[in-house]
């Protein structure tokens, strides 16, 4: 019975065994994907380009930097 349960994780591991680890480690590293480090070097190996990705990127009329907020 806990076997069953088990199964799509043993099944994960032997079909991609390095993708499977490198997110075992990072989630156990706690590692977020959209910090720098991890993030850039994402980016590399999957040879994506960042400044495209941000020049059309919206931030729904939010300014950089903090905002002041009133609380009643």
């Amino acid at each position: 019975m806990f076997l069953d349960e088990l199964t799509p994780i043993f099944k994960q591991f032997a079909q991609h065994p390095a993708s499977f680890m490198g997110g075992f480690v990072s989630g156990a590293l706690k590692l977020s994907l959209a910090d720098d480090p991890v993030k850039s070097w994402l980016n590399q190996q999957l040879g994506v380009n960042t400044n495209a990705a941000n020049t059309s990127d919206t931030q729904n009329g939010r300014t950089s930097g903090p905002q002041s907020i009133s609380i009643d």
